[in-house]
């Protein structure tokens, strides 16, 4: 795959800084965590289970004993789980200096989460919007009190937005997609990661006002073809057949790159004396470079309506977790 001359060994000195990683026991997630602790960062790993992370922990800690890496039990099929995740990271720490929205699942066969909506789409988006929504205020007080773009989220999401997502781009009167393949409901989610990006950027950083304080950087991340759990996790009919069969093949032919490297992009993005103002909203791709998204993905007027769809189905859905806003005043009139 094409490749800048980044190297996560140019990232600065991360001592003092505090970020959040979901899914970051497993895959790219957890050489993510390496790569943010080994800097010298504090960091949060959000994970569903307690035992399996703190043994990456424990693992990653006999390889740097000085890896300041904590726990934080977050089920992103559980909107409950998300919003005390992010309650107790507000209550233990005075800041936030980037936030990784890494975790995700790849054409499972459909189902519903307990909060009712397609699983993909609220592991993969809505979780990650609500997580995102809910830590704003942090991250842009961090921002507030230092330098600019010390601050950023990044969402990671694959080039599958592009190939297989629904007519539109995203189908929101059948958001769940249930008799359509798990591929196509896999890439809405995907898509939907993008425009997330897209539009937090125009809200929340350095273009939103180049007078404000407190803008948050922001990216998308296509971290590469890499050989994780997800292609084991693929159990819808087709996908799961075709992705089992191909990836001992994709492994021999070099497709598919090693997990420390799906790391790269997200680490480029996140803390990177590289990634510049100018830079914030951008798509990347393997390895560390600006790239092109979707024609959907770039469709601001999709982003703007898929935010509001968002807010909206929360609201009408009256979930009390997002009814309780956390957030600043800044906030609250660029959302309301």
């Amino acid at each position: 795959m094409p490749s800048s001359n980044f190297s996560p060994n140019s990232i600065p000195d991360l001592a003092g800084r505090v970020y959040l990683v979901t899914g970051g026991n497993a895959g790219i997630g957890k050489e993510t965590v390496i790569g943010l602790a080994t800097r010298g960062a504090k960091v949060y790993m959000g994970a569903r289970s307690k035992d399996k992370a703190l043994a990456v922990i424990h693992e990653i800690q006999e390889m740097q004993s000085s890896a300041d890496i904590h726990f934080l039990d977050l089920n992103l099929s559980d909107f409950q789980s998300v919003v005390a995740a992010a309650k107790r990271l507000r209550d233990e720490e005075t800041a936030l200096h980037g936030l990784i929205n890494n975790a995700g699942i790849m054409a499972v066969p459909y189902s519903t989460t307990t909060d009712g909506y397609e699983v993909q789409f609220q592991t993969n988006y809505l979780s990650h919007w609500l997580l995102t929504y809910h830590l704003l205020p942090l991250l842009q007080s961090t921002a507030q009190s230092n330098s600019e773009g010390t601050v950023r989220l990044v969402n990671v999401t694959s080039d599958g937005h592009a190939r297989f997502p629904p007519t539109g781009g995203i189908r929101f009167e059948d958001i769940g997609l249930e008799k359509e393949s798990a591929m196509m409901r896999y890439c809405q989610s995907k898509l939907a990661n993008v425009l997330h990006t897209v539009e937090l950027n125009k809200r929340f950083g350095p273009v939103a006002d180049e007078s404000r304080n407190g803008a948050v950087w922001v990216a998308a991340v296509h971290p590469g073809h890499i050989d994780t759990d997800l292609n084991k996790q693929a159990t819808g009919i087709a996908p799961g057949l075709i992705l089992r069969a191909a990836t001992p093949m994709m492994r021999c032919l070099g497709v598919l790159d090693k997990q420390e490297k799906g790391a790269w992009s997200s680490l480029f993005a996140i803390a990177s004396s590289d990634f510049k103002k100018s830079n914030s909203g951008a798509y990347i791709v393997p390895y560390a470079k600006i790239g092109t998204p979707s024609e959907y993905a770039r469709d601001e007027r999709l982003a703007e309506k898929l935010w509001q769809w968002t807010e909206s189905e929360l609201r009408a859905n009256e979930k009390p977790e997002f009814a309780s806003k956390p957030m600043n005043d800044a906030l609250h009139d660029s959302i309301d």
